[in-house]
This record gives structure tokens, sequence and C-alpha cells, in this order.
């Protein structure tokens, strides 16, 4: 990283910290210090008098009367752009209490956002406890705290960094206290905080998107729960995402044990009215599809939309008249409403097990060799860390005449457990025990397996058993009667979730630049979030439900992520009251917010919340309460 050229500091006390840094740091370095009182208020201080006479001697700029909470008043456009800012020990004086300096440092983080360049930081220095993140020992608890991310989110930023403040680096700091009284302070267990600039929090909007089936143009909306999922392209051929290595790795070490084919995963659009693939499929599967309206589109824009219509083949799996696979929720009184259009209903793909049949159908299907599909799929599912509404799947499929099965099976699970434990260990950091074991948990009736990872990689307190794909032996073909099949799915962002020790699957998707950063090609690392401790934010809500409807728990959690663009992350059932006279019956759920890596505030979740209570009134038809 390059040096920063423009140093700012604000509420400096007797400038020890400006003079001492001062002679710590590169000659291209410059300096603007800072403080709130005005010369006479330090005339007193003989040691204030010392630091700025140094100070003017190193030729560096010196300001009295500057307010950290207006600092866009303080300099003039040209003079903005700082590298860095720092606040040591911000504090409001007297026995202001914690509300009091919760809103000093909202202030001043607004304030920063006008004054610091695109990449700069803002350092702040705390006393121990102030914080209130996991990193101060002990954690005071959130509301006794200075809730320094909350108020730093405010501004826009982030925390990135946080590290123990050490008067050591600077020698000749001395903190003062409150306008410069001589009571110094407590600085053990003080902790430098640094926060980034985060991406603005926009909201997304869903895009339409073209198609064209046979010679017919279709648009359709993407819904909104994918916003800024579809066409992200991280298998590509240009991409260094962590997605993408981990599935060059897995089929390379593959390659040694078996001939390989790779299939391009380019227009998995179903023949008209073959809706018997779709039925043939794990139906479960089918019923977690998001459904998509297809609206005839003759206009004629293609040369606006760029190369969208065709990349989005990739996703679209069943194309059928409306006769076939209809959406299984919707109201008669819509379909007769859209029923003026041409339209079709199409499914985005929830699997790549869609596509086994076709594969083991084709005519030039080889026994023996490993054939290999990998691409996106969508599936609703209930909020919990590790589901996801898309993710990547690679899909491995051998077939082996029926005598050899047992070897066959056999040997393609070795190899796979030993190609999976080789990467699961290779970023364990040195000496940790057991970090995570790859097991096949046999399912009956069939023959079908789990894939299971008993995982310590997010945590020593949570052993979980992740499943990180299947094993299937059921299918069939009708042209290769004499040969047996087994199909291996894999959820790659899981597996990469895995290596890297990468907690939060929401990071796959950012697109903050940063992220990749952690992934130059070719080295396996374990994964340095740039936002850490963000701040969470609790909000309940009940609501009556409609006595002749079902409650789908998966469509609210679906609208849940859909409203607040995933930034819940965890949805808690609270209670279940039935109303002794009505008999009409309530639920209650607590949500919380958190993103893993935009500055979130306090007002943009509350609200999402109230827009969560409009939609399942309209989507769900309860009634909140």
């Amino acid at each position: 990283a390059m040096a920063p050229r423009r140093l700012l500091l604000v509420g400096e006390g007797n400038f020890s910290f400006a003079a001492a840094l001062s002679e710590t740091l590169d000659p291209s370095t410059s300096i603007t210090a800072t403080c709130l009182q005005r010369p006479a208020d330090l005339a007193r201080d003989p040691l204030a008098r010392e630091n700025l006479q140094r100070l003017r001697e190193r030729g560096t700029e010196v300001r009295f009367g500057v307010d950290c909470t207006q600092l866009v008043d303080a300099f003039e456009l040209q003079d903005r752009e700082f590298d860095r800012i720092y606040f040591n020990f911000p504090h409001c004086g007297r026995k202001a209490g914690v509300a009091k300096n919760r809103e000093l440092l909202a202030k001043f983080f607004q304030s920063c956002a006008d004054v610091l360049a695109e990449e700069g930081e803002v350092h702040v220095a705390l006393c121990r406890g102030q914080g209130g993140t996991p990193a101060d020992k002990p954690m005071r608890e959130w509301h006794n705290s200075w809730q320094v991310v909350a108020m730093a989110a405010l501004g826009g930023f982030i925390l990135s960094d946080v590290h123990p403040f050490s008067c050591e680096a600077v020698p000749g700091y001395k903190c003062t206290g409150y306008r410069s009284q001589d009571k110094s302070f407590h600085v053990e267990g003080a902790l430098n905080h640094i926060f980034t600039r985060s991406l603005p929090y926009e909201g997304l909007q869903p895009r339409i998107s073209r198609i064209k089936l046979g010679d017919q143009w279709f648009s359709f909306l993407e819904p909104e729960v994918l916003v800024g999922k579809l066409n992200r392209g991280f298998l590509e051929a240009p991409s260094y995402h962590p997605i993408k290595t981990i599935n060059e790795k897995l089929i390379a070490e593959l390659g040694k044990a078996f001939p390989l084919k790779r299939l391009k995963c380019s227009s998995p659009l179903l023949p008209q009215g073959d809706a018997s693939v779709l039925t043939s499929c794990h139906c479960d599967i089918l019923s977690s599809a998001f459904w998509i309206s297809l609206h005839e589109d003759n206009s004629n824009f293609e040369s606006l939309t760029g190369g969208t219509t065709e990349d989005m083949e990739d996703f679209l799996v069943s194309f059928s008249e409306l006769s076939l696979p209809k959406n299984p929720r919707r109201d008669s009184k819509e379909e007769a409403q859209e029923g003026t259009y041409s339209q079709a209903k199409v499914c985005l793909r929830p699997s790549l097990l869609v596509h086994v049949q076709a594969l083991i159908q084709a005519p030039d299907f080889l026994p023996g060799s490993l054939y290999i599909l990998s691409g996106p799929v969508f599936q609703k599912c209930r909020i919990s860390p590790f589901t996801m509404p898309a993710f990547h799947e690679t899909l491995f499929i051998l077939g082996f005449n029926k005598n050899l099965k047992d070897g066959c099976l056999q040997s393609l699970l070795d190899h796979l457990k030993g190609i999976l434990d080789s990467l699961l260990t290779q970023t364990l950091l040195k000496g940790s025990k057991l970090g995570s074991s790859v097991e096949f948990v046999f399912q009956p009736p069939g023959e079908d397996y789990m894939i299971t990872v008993k995982s310590q990689n997010f945590g020593a307190d949570c052993v979980k058993d992740l499943i990180i794909g299947s094993v299937t032996t059921s299918a069939t073909s009708i042209i290769h009667k004499d040969q047996c099949f087994v199909c291996v799915s894999m959820n790659l962002d899981l597996l990469a979730m895995l290596v890297w020790g990468i907690s939060d699957w929401r990071i796959l998707w950012t697109f903050d630049n940063r992220f990749l950063k952690n992934f130059a090609p070719g080295k396996i690392e374990p994964f340095k979030s740039y936002s850490l401790y963000p701040p969470y934010y609790v909000h309940d809500i009940s609501f009556w439900l409609d006595t002749k409807k079902r409650f789908d728990e998966v469509e609210f959690h679906t609208v849940a992520r859909a409203v607040s663009q995933d930034t819940v992350i965890s949805i808690q059932f609270l209670s279940r009251f039935q109303h002794p006279k009505t008999e009409q019956v309530s639920l209650c759920y607590r949500l919380t917010y958190q993103t893993c890596d935009k500055a979130l505030t306090q007002q943009q979740v509350a609200s999402m919340q109230s827009q969560l209570r409009k939609e399942i009134q309209q989507r769900l038809h309860v009634i909140p309460r």
C-alpha cells in the first residue's frame, strides 16, 4: 500500500501526538494538526507551547478553533482529500454520558465523509470498553458503550481493522484529559479503530431481462430476492473468484484419476412441452424453484441490452406454455388479467440435476468418462447462516457397466474424499487440530449419500455438520440400458467458505473490490475480512393469519430477504397466540438485521422493517399487528 500523503489530526489536546507523529513520519507526508481550543486557551500549558514550537519548526500546519463535527467548514474544496484522519480519545468532557459521546462520534463520522479521500482511513482511539465491539476485552454491554460501529455507519464507514493503541509507537505522546487538564487517563487496554468507506447502500432495483426462445423475444423481471445475483460470471474465463478457483482445483485433481468431459452450461432451456424432464427429476427440488412469467416482447431494443439476453439463457430451465407447470402460488384473478399477453412460465433452475436425464440419454454418452457441468442455481430457502438463495453447483456424472458398479462407485468416492480432505486442510493454520473431515452419509432407502463436513473453520465453538453435496445412483437411461450412473453434486460456495474460512456467504456476492484482493491467483490463505463486527439491529413483527390460507414460512423468509436485500440474517419464531373469542391465530417473529460489508444504519433498518409489514400484507395475506 502507498504511504498516506496527507494526515489530519482533530481534537488534539496538548499537541504531543502531533509532535510525536511528525518525528516518525516520512518527510513527504504532510500533517495538519487541529484542536477545538483557541491559542489563548493553550498559552498557560508549557507542554503545549513546547509541542507547538516543535511543530512549527518542522513546518507542520496547525489550526485552532476547528470543530471536528464541521470539517467541511474548516477546509476549502481543494484542501479536503485527506488520506487519514486521526481522532484520539474523543470525549465531550465534564461528566458527559454515553449518549452525548455517541452523538459526538456520529457527527464526527458524518463530517469525515466530506473531507476524506476515496480510499482514506479514519483512525479513532478509544479507552477500554468504550467502542462496544468484541475486540474490547472484556466487551461492554452494547447499550452502555459508545456503539462506535453503528455511529460510523451513519457516515458510511465500516470497521476494517482494530488493534491495541500503543503509546510506545509514538514516543513522547502524553494523553491529556478534557480541556488539556493535566489529568491523564487510562490508556491500558485502549484500542485504535480503523474505519474505511463502504460501498453506498443503495436499494438495487430488479432489472428487466430479455431472452429469445425460438424466433420469439420475451422479457421478464428478475426476482427481487436475486437482485445482484444473476449474470455475475464468477465461473467464466477472466474471473479469479474463489468459487472458480475451488472448482478448477477440484476438476484438475479428479482429472488425474478419470478422463474428463467438460460440458458448457450454455443454454439449459428444455424444449417446449418437455415437461417430463421436470417431473422425472426430484419434485421436491422444483417446489423450491423461482417461477418467472415471460411476456412476449417484440420491441426492438436488442442493441441496448448488450450481451445480457444470451447470458440469461444460462439460468432458465423449463420453457413451457402456461398450460404446463403453473406457478403453484397464483390467484385466478391475476391470471385472468394477464391472460391477454402471449406469455409463458419458466423457472430458474433450482439444481443442475435437472440436466442429468438429457445428458445420459445422449447417444454419444461414454461410460468411464467423468462428465462435468458447473453453473449457478437458485432456490427459495429459509434464512440461516448456511442456506443461500443462489449458489454455484458443480455436477460430476460417471457412467459404468452394471457389473462394475460397486468398484467404480467406491473408487469415485475415495478419490473425492481424498481431494476434499486435502483442499480443506490446505489453509488451516499450522498446529490446529482437526480442521475439517469429509464423510459420506448413507441415505436409505436407495443408494444415495450426503457429503458432509465436520467443520471448525468458523470458530471452535461451532462444530457443524455441513452438507456440501450429494451422491445419487438412481438415474437410469433408456438408451444405455446396461449402464449405471453416479451423479455427484457439490455446493461450490460452501466449499469455498470452508477452504478460506469465509463465515458469511453473502460476501461472495459483494461488489466491493477489496474482497477479490484476498484471492491472488495460486495461493490459499485464510480470508481476512475488511468489515469487522458490523452492528446488528433487532426488530419483532407479529401478524394475524388468514384463516383461509396456509401460512408459508419459506415465502415469509423469501419476502424478508427481498425487502431487506439479504440483510436479515436470522428470523426466530417467538410465539403463537390464539384469540379466545375469534379463534384467530397470531404469530410473532424476531428479525435480526446485519450486513456483511456495507454500512447499515438504524434508520435504514427501520424503513426496511416498515416496508416488510406492507409487503407481507400484500403477498402473504396476513394482517400485521
